[in-house]
């Protein structure tokens, strides 16, 4: 197959469910008896019916990372077994050319009663491997699942981490065309992950991945393109992950609000960016390389609350949301309470950031009277940042120097 040859090819796909299994039942009867092939003809949605997947398009090609996400709901695994061939669409087309490997479920596809050499040889199967092609992979497999004294163990007795282990092993090891992975790798030790994503960067040029994921990190770190899933609906972002991550991020708050706050302990009365108001409008604020960036911001506390001393930490994400700068101040004896109210600003003489869109989050941290530290909130993406006039010349993190009051 040529590079540039799509291997995931998604038309128009729709998916619904019923909430209630009685009705579920009733309604399955009654196209049985109408004749009606849910993955040819896309109906109205009738009483306590909802779509799963909704009117979701995309392509993919060998070499791409397609990054899914979305709320818990919003349709993700459904779309995932639509792909694998799990469950058939009520609309709309998928093809797929080539193998296809598929992490979705913990443990899906092992028989928990055969060892887990036994199943390495099952799934190879089932992605059309000969025998002779699985003996040859076979001791890599192992080696990449690091359960060799196990291995002749049930895998009903395995543990979640090894089956993810074991699962992930064969699906990487057997170089499908398209690997399909879900949260699944949530599951196990830290160092077996970044071995997994290691090994997902390594593959993305030899196959076609689609990744779900709800570390949005991850997502960044590995994927080229993004599909923002919401109640079905998908929102394609093409080369664009940062701006996916974003607006996932920023599809947590109501679509009111202009300023992005997560706290139970205060709200934000005013943010001034250079003297434009953010609270007004987050609009895009353009400044060239070396020039100040002033912060000025009002918090409201809540009434019964008592700090004694507060920190606070601006920090400049970037559009693949990578922390590349921040500035911050000790814990401030000075920044007084009157009437629930703080006032602060933060002056950067110089943003020797190069050139590029980014994002401003507030951290804020208090001391109590008793001096315990809590992390009061955060004020999310309440601002882009757009920096003009020096090419990039490194991703080093910079330390602003800043002056707080």
């Amino acid at each position: 197959m040529e590079n540039d040859e799509v291997l995931v090819k998604v038309e128009g796909l729709s998916k619904k469910f019923c909430k209630d299994l009685k009705t579920s039942l009733w309604y399955g009867i009654k196209d049985l008896i109408s004749g009606v092939k849910g993955n040819k003809n896309e109906r109205v949605l009738r009483p306590k019916e909802f779509w799963a997947v909704k009117d979701v398009n995309f392509e993919l090609k060998r070499g791409e990372c397609l990054g899914l996400i979305g709320h818990n709901g919003a349709g993700k695994s459904t779309l995932l077994k639509i792909l694998n061939g799990l469950i058939k669409p009520d609309s709309g087309q998928v093809t797929i050319k080539g193998r296809v490997g598929a992490l979705i479920e913990l443990g899906a596809g092992f028989n928990p009663i055969l060892s887990g050499r036994e199943n390495i040889y099952n799934n190879g199967a089932i992605l059309g491997f000969s025998r002779k092609e699985i003996d040859d992979k076979l001791e890599e497999i192992i080696d990449f699942a690091e359960i060799r004294e196990f291995i002749d163990m049930p895998v009903q007795n395995y543990s979640s981490g090894m089956k993810v282990r074991l699962g992930f092993a064969v699906a990487a090891q057997m170089e499908p065309d398209v690997l399909i992975i879900d949260e699944v790798l949530a599951v196990g030790d830290v160092g077996f992950k970044i071995k997994c994503y290691n090994k997902i960067s390594e593959m993305t040029s030899k196959c076609a991945v689609i990744f779900v994921s709800h570390s949005m990190p991850q997502i960044a770190r590995v994927c080229t393109d993004c599909i923002l899933l919401n109640r079905g609906v998908g929102e394609y972002f093409e080369g664009d992950v940062g701006r996916a991550i974003e607006a996932y991020d920023k599809s947590f708050f109501k679509e009111e609000s202009t300023i992005n706050v997560i706290s139970d302990y205060f709200s934000v009365e005013e943010i001034f960016i250079n003297g434009n108001s953010m609270l007004k409008s987050n609009s895009r604020i353009k400044l060239s390389f070396g020039k100040q960036l002033l912060v000025n911001s009002k918090l409201r506390f809540l009434n019964d609350f008592k700090l004694s001393k507060v920190q606070f930490s601006l920090v400049i994400t970037d559009k693949s949301q990578r922390a590349v700068a921040i500035a911050e101040n000790e814990f401030d004896t000075k920044l007084k309470l009157i009437d629930n109210v703080i006032n602060f600003n933060v002056n950067i003489q110089e943003l020797n950031l190069t050139s590029n869109i980014y994002s401003l989050t507030l951290n804020v941290i208090g001391r109590t009277v008793n001096n315990t530290r809590i992390v009061l909130g955060r004020v999310l993406y309440f601002s882009e940042l757009e920096v003009i006039g020096k090419k990039q010349e490194s991703y080093a993190p910079v330390i602003l120097n800043s002056k707080w009051g």
